[in-house]
């Protein structure tokens, strides 16, 4: 039975039982089963199932491991942590991180206009609103409205025009003015695919001369008992934490130096996000090199020694790991509608009286493999299937023996491939990579998984049944968009193998996971495909119930979406319906009727199953 590394990326959260894929947390449920439940009510195409408790999961181990790193070094500060709304804005996985932080006092980070509105509409009284990145008075403005509604909120600068604008905000109105922080330009760069988010050359942040003159400022303003956090981020997804430690000391020094220049109310150090998760399913290809122990140890630790090196108070601690929060907790499962070497069954053969030598000799090969032979007549039957292609192209065969040939080789090759004693054989392996299968899964791409064919961004993807099987073809995987960037293609240094099946007599599903974070709000109507259906799964002791069943949206709500009015369209296509010379009168009606149904559908493919 092949596990998939799902020991390696799953955290635990996922195990084998029986064949199937399922939930590691009490009554363990079957993925298929919540899968065919859905289904049952007519719903196609991809599925997004939500695990709420995987939520709580990861905020738990972020407090635990950092409170305990606290008592270890007898720190005096507190954690606290903020889930960056830019990661997953969705109503029910909004939900879901407010519902399982609150009793983490676990807060919001806004990045918009749109996500402070957001943020201050769903936070959990009390819990902390960080808001970062650009901003105009109108978003200064609102953070000011909720410092006045009671939210504890820290407005984050990114360049001395905002505290400018902040000041005059403050000298405009009797609002509350909210608590303010400072973004610091470091010198110190991060390591992965957005190291850039740190170092001098990074978008965001003051430079030294930016922030001595930023205390100035807010001492001229008599606001300086407002700056209470210093904020820095050197990247999502952190492969190295060795960065980290590098930018720890530095931040850790201005901290205490802006402590000594008289920002009394300085309290709190925000190290931004970054903390990784694990999206590789194979040993070779660790996607980081520390633990969240080693991680919260650090930071810790080396806060702990900067400060009493200074004689400064240890600072509380924010984290924005949004990420590593919510990645795990999203499961698509999609269908696999297709194998584009389905038509080559035995049944399918039609041999002549008298056929081509070659083909004849195909024939004995097929009948006569067996363990001995095997990887030897495959060779000899790739041999005969190249040059029978040859005749083909030169006339000597007709349509008839090339068709022939090609079944005979695809069942040659399945029954090497079955052949158990050459599993693992590096010959084996080459000729899989060589002759793999392709799958057509019915999502996008583009859609669902928008990073890995932006960012080339891995996501583990496994069969959720039939694991109990061995998986014998080395597998690529095609979307259902009309573009050739819809595949996920068979990597020889990290193989996918999937199993030989027959669609027209069962299903195969596959799901891919760690896709809660970043994929849905990224994801691209591209070809029309709305986002998956979605639910959310809370399980219990005896069962699991399915809730918020959001299905896509159909064709008609897609075209709406982009500004086209749904009268319009309706009105046109009827109109074209019934001026048909064509069809009767009937005919015309029906043809409505099932065109009207068609577009109250999701764009995905519906199959029999």
């Amino acid at each position: 039975m092949d596990k998939y590394g799902l020991d390696i990326f799953s955290n635990d959260n996922f195990i084998i039982i029986d064949g199937e894929v399922k939930i590691n947390y009490k009554s363990k449920p079957s993925i298929l089963n919540i899968v065919q439940e859905i289904r049952s009510q007519e719903i196609r195409g991809p599925m997004l199932l939500r695990f709420p408790h995987l939520v709580k999961k990861q905020i738990k181990s972020l407090y635990r491991n950092f409170n305990n790193a606290i008592v270890e070094n007898n720190y005096n500060g507190s954690f606290n942590a903020v889930f960056p709304l830019k990661v997953n804005q969705f109503p029910h996985a909004l939900d879901a991180i407010t519902s399982q932080g609150k009793e983490f006092n676990y807060g919001l980070e806004a990045g918009s206009k749109a996500e402070l509105i957001l943020a201050m509409a769903k936070i959990n009284k009390g819990a902390a609103i960080t808001v970062n990145g650009f901003k105009d008075k109108e978003m200064v403005s609102l953070g000011f409205i909720a410092a006045s509604s009671q939210h504890n909120i820290t407005l984050t600068i990114e360049g001395l025009n905002e505290l400018e604008t902040i000041i005059e905000v403050a000298n405009e109105s009797n609002l509350v003015v909210p608590n303010i922080g400072i973004r610091i330009r470091l010198h110190s760069v991060g390591s992965g695919s957005w190291a850039k988010s740190g170092g001098m050359d990074a978008k965001f942040g003051l430079t030294s001369t930016e922030i001595l003159e930023a205390i100035t400022l807010l001492r001229e303003a008599n606001i300086l008992n407002k700056l209470t956090m210093i904020h820095f981020h050197i990247g999502s997804q952190m492969s190295d934490i060795a960065p980290l430690k590098k930018a720890l000391r530095e931040a850790g020094n201005i901290y205490a130096e802006l402590k000594k220049m008289g920002a009394k109310n300085l309290k709190n150090i925000n190290i931004g996000g970054g903390l990784a998760v694990e999206y590789n399913q194979h040993e070779h290809c660790a996607n980081y090199n520390y633990s969240v122990k080693e991680f919260s140890s650090s930071v810790v630790f080396l806060l702990a020694e900067i400060m009493d090196a200074k004689m400064v108070e240890h600072p509380n601690i924010y984290t924005e790991s949004g990420r590593y929060a919510v990645a795990s907790h999203a499961v698509l499962v999609a269908p696999v509608l297709e194998l584009f070497s389905q038509d080559y069954q035995e049944r399918l053969l039609n041999l002549k009286d008298i056929n081509p030598p070659l083909v004849e000799e195909l024939i004995e090969l097929n009948q006569l493999l067996s363990k001995k032979n095997s990887i030897e007549y495959l060779h000899d039957a790739l041999d005969h299937q190249e040059s029978l292609f040859t005749l083909f192209d030169l006339g000597y065969i007709d349509l008839q023996d090339r068709s022939n040939a090609e079944i005979l080789v695809h069942n040659i090759i399945k029954k090497a491939l079955y052949i158990e004693g050459f599993e693992g054989s590096r010959e084996l392996e080459l000729l899989q990579a060589r002759l793999q299968e392709r799958y057509l899964v019915n999502l996008s791409i583009f859609q669902s998984m928008p990073d890995y064919w932006g960012l080339e961004q891995n996501f583990p993807v496994m069969p959720i049944h039939m694991l109990d099987k061995k998986p014998i073809r080395a597998a690529s995987l095609w979307d259902i968009t009309c573009d050739s960037d819809g595949e996920i293609g068979f990597n020889s240094d990290k193989p996918l193998y999937l199993h030989d099946i027959n669609l027209d007599e069962e299903e195969y599903f596959l799901g891919f996971f760690n896709v809660g974070a970043y994929q849905e709000t990224l994801g691209m109507n591209h070809n029309l495909f709305s986002r998956p259906n979605e639910c959310t799964i809370n399980i219990d002791e005896k069962s699991y119930t399915i809730s918020n069943v959001v299905e896509s949206d159909n064709i008609i709500e897609v075209l709406e979406d982009l500004g086209y009015k749904a009268d319009e369209i309706l009105n046109k296509l009827e109109s074209d319906i019934f001026q048909s010379d064509f069809i009767t009168k009937q005919e015309k009606t029906d043809t409505l009727a099932e065109l009207k149904m068609y577009l109250s559908q999701n764009g995905y493919l519906r199959t029999t199953y």
